[in-house]
């Protein structure tokens, strides 16, 4: 028998490399392609009347092909859409003077922690607080004799021109004191925020001008995750909804998070809009523009029947899978499938629970093939 069985292969095998000497065009290599299933689907048929017949004719069992199974019962079935997100800070700026001046002192340095209020650095205002000075001093005599004045004015003694010139001469000094407080503190560059003094873009003895960015100060406690869906999704994410978040550059960090805010325009450059959610940053750790990962779930079904995907074979009739028989026989089963996740495929048609799926060793096995269950 196995010299019959031998014969049968080199006969089958010969007649297909007879056949490949000239592909020709795309539709002759399908055609070729289909007779070759074909002729597998009967070379498989005649080992397992082979099979059979060996196993009829001697009083040795016949050895099975090892596999392993899966017996099918109902699970829970979660499908995910998967986008890319970046992370913001929702507390930064980039500091900038509101006045000329050089850098006359810097009082923080990179990394450094600072409170809101805190200086950070001194433009030259010497020129400012001399005339501050000067303001101050013309004010006292300005308020001396604004009280003369009116001391004099309430016995009616003088002329009422004279106290209210004296009124006047000290309100201007005051308006003008206070403008020049004003312009001084701007040379006292203070946190905005509490957070972190990520760079120091200029050196005492530099110039410094309106809108010039000196200092980058940020926060970490509070994120933003941003991310592009597209428009096929619309309906599917709604503010509040929970979705799970990972980061590639932090695999230990995995979260559950609801959704912040949804965009409420379609981006006509690339038809998504935007989601964003906000989160607590964990001991400092998820740094600004560091890539996410948002997995949004579009789909869930409690009891559905999954088998791993890899299993799920092709042939002319659709898709099918092994199952191993009561009497440790496989049997081809073909089946519809639904949505398909990570791995794992869900079976709609064609198994029931209480199958056994032959999940290993599936390759070596053909309709009929005896089996050998292995853990």
């Amino acid at each position: 028998m196995k010299k019959i069985l031998f014969v049968l292969l080199v006969g089958i095998l010969t007649a297909c490399s007879s056949k490949v000497d000239n592909p020709g065009s795309t539709d002759e290599i399908q055609n070729q392609i289909s007779e070759y299933k074909k002729q597998v689907i009967e070379l498989n048929k005649k080992i397992n009347e082979l099979e059979k017949d060996l196993q009829s004719s001697t009083d040795e069992p016949v050895q099975g092909t090892p596999v392993a199974i899966k017996e099918l019962a109902f699970e829970e079935f979660n499908h995910y859409i998967e986008v890319n997100g970046v992370v913001e800070a929702i507390n930064a700026a980039y500091i900038s003077p509101e006045i000329n001046g050089q850098v006359k002192q810097i009082y923080v340095k990179e990394g450094q922690h600072v409170k809101k209020g805190q200086l950070l650095l001194k433009i030259n205002s010497s020129i400012t607080e001399s005339s501050i000075k000067e303001v101050e001093t013309s004010l006292e005599l300005a308020n001396t004799v604004y009280e003369k004045q009116t001391q004099l004015w309430e016995k009616n003694i003088g002329s009422e021109l004279d106290y209210l010139q004296a009124k006047n001469n000290k309100e201007a000094l005051e308006s003008r004191l206070e403008t020049l407080q004003a312009q001084n503190d701007m040379a006292m560059i203070k946190a905005p925020i509490d957070g972190i003094i990520d760079e120091v873009l200029v050196k005492e003895g530099e110039l410094a001008i309106p809108g010039m960015q000196m200092i980058q100060l940020v926060n970490l406690n509070d994120l933003f995750v941003n991310a592009d869906v597209s428009e096929a999704y619309i309906t599917k994410v709604r503010k509040g909804e929970m979705v799970v978040l990972e980061f590639p550059s932090y695999p230990d960090i995995v979260m559950e998070v609801p959704v912040h805010r949804t965009g409420n325009v379609v981006k006509s450059a690339n038809r998504t809009f935007k989601v964003q959610l906000k989160i607590k940053n964990i001991n400092d750790q998820i740094k600004p523009n560091v890539l996410a990962r948002i997995k949004i779930n579009d789909y869930t079904s409690e009891n559905a029947l999954l088998v791993t995907s890899i299993i799920v074979k092709q042939d002319l009739k659709g898709s099918y899978v092994f199952v191993a028989n009561g009497d440790n026989t496989a049997k081809k089963v073909y089946i519809e499938t639904g949505m398909s996740y990570m791995d794992l495929t869900m079976v709609t048609t064609g198994l029931s629970v209480g199958d056994r799926v032959i999940v290993n060793g599936y390759n070596q096995v053909s309709n009929g093939s005896k089996l050998e269950i292995v853990d």
